[in-house]
């Protein structure tokens, strides 16, 4: 039997977090659990429709919603058909966007970036505690605006790279965001494009580096002009990153803690770094699609994923910070704290609202640089 840790306390985390503040303070005991109640309280309310289109990340992402989760909403719900749509989450917006006039999916699970672009677009419904009791033990520093989605976890941005390779070849350990450009990079980098958080977040960090922000990223994209020379091409998706670490083809990359633990279990060498300038975290937000076909089962598969028994889950198999008080393992607990001092909070309003600029200039400025 594992050793049960101390409660990992959102409140603890999270308002040092997104306050920028360091140390560490002791983590006050949990609220009482009320996800079983609650989750009562809900189905007591709501009868499922008989299917549900649930649309989110891929790789591990996608394979625990499919094999552990799905299975479990199924046991407590065994007459909704799930599907499941994989994507990047700015795929995942443009495809609710095109499909306004008829949506075809009903939850999206996405990063906070894309989501308050949807917030903007009108895409969402707004969320009620009262249809999604497990809301209330969300802390209020992962609140979503005009509760337009809920925080179901978070994960801090950084530089992961395999230790192995980089012992081997005399490689750098990162530091800085700024290492991304050094020349011992060429041939041993891989990174998202912009249209992926992975890459977007690395190049506004970038911007941060160099005496920018996500309000002015020239500095941002003059290192990446440097950088795209230094790789054959930028990854598409998660799973291309994914596999150009596993086929060690690259040393180096920028995604988040938890892909990096997950992979190092799968038995690569990687190690995760923080840079000194700090980096971002990523809430990977729920949200029911306005004029969602199936409101009352994607309710309850949001309240659902909020449980003390997902929430866990997050935390075990993904290495994602819950979104609630729960308690972990010890090992995991310690696996998932990191220097919350170096937490920068990104703009989302500017975020999701200059995503689409930024794109374009990627593609016309940073694109044509790829491997030159």
């Amino acid at each position: 039997m594992k050793k049960w840790g101390a409660v990992l306390s959102v409140a603890a985390l999270c308002g040092s977090l997104l306050a920028g503040c360091g140390g560490n303070a002791a983590q006050p005991a949990p609220a009482a659990d009320k996800g079983a109640g609650a989750s009562k309280e809900a189905a007591a309310s709501l009868t499922p429709e008989k299917q549900l289109v649930v649309a989110g990340n891929g790789a591990t992402v996608e394979q625990l919603m499919k094999d552990e989760i799905f299975k479990k909403f199924n046991a407590k719900y065994p007459d909704v058909k799930l599907t499941y749509v994989s994507g990047v989450s700015t795929e995942i917006i443009a495809k609710v966007k095109a499909q306004k006039a008829s949506p075809q999916i009903d939850v999206t699970i996405v990063e906070g970036g894309e989501q308050e672009a949807g917030r903007v677009e009108g895409l969402w419904e707004q969320l009620a505690d009262k249809d999604i009791p497990n809301m209330k033990k969300v802390s209020e520093e992962l609140k979503v605006k005009d509760n337009s989605g809920v925080a179901v976890n978070f994960t801090p941005m950084g530089i992961s790279y395999n230790a192995e390779m980089v012992k081997a070849k005399g490689l750098p350990v990162p530091q800085s965001w700024n290492d991304l450009a050094k020349p011992e990079m060429k041939g041993n980098i891989t990174l998202a494009e912009m249209s992926s958080n992975f890459g977007r977040s690395a190049y506004i960090m970038l911007a941060y580096a160099n005496g920018g922000s996500e309000k002015n990223m020239d500095p941002g994209f003059a290192k990446l002009s440097t950088i795209a020379g230094y790789m054959p091409t930028f990854a598409k998706s998660a799973a291309q990153l994914q596999q150009n670490m596993q086929n060690k083809t690259a040393a180096y990359t920028t995604w988040t803690m938890a892909r990096s633990l997950v992979q190092k279990d799968a038995g690569l060498d990687l190690e995760f770094v923080i840079p000194k300038e700090g980096a971002n975290l990523v809430p990977n937000v729920a949200t029911i699609v306005k004029g969602a076909k199936n409101p009352n089962a994607s309710k309850l598969f949001i309240d659902f994923l909020l449980t003390d028994e997902v929430q866990a889950m997050y935390g075990t198999k993904l290495y994602y910070n819950p979104a609630v008080p729960v308690k972990l393992p010890e090992d995991i607990a310690k696996k998932l704290n990191f220097d919350r001092s170096k937490v920068v909070k990104f703009d989302l309003e500017v975020v999701g609202s200059k995503n689409p600029e930024w794109l374009d200039r990627f593609n016309k400025e940073i694109a044509p640089k790829v491997g030159k």
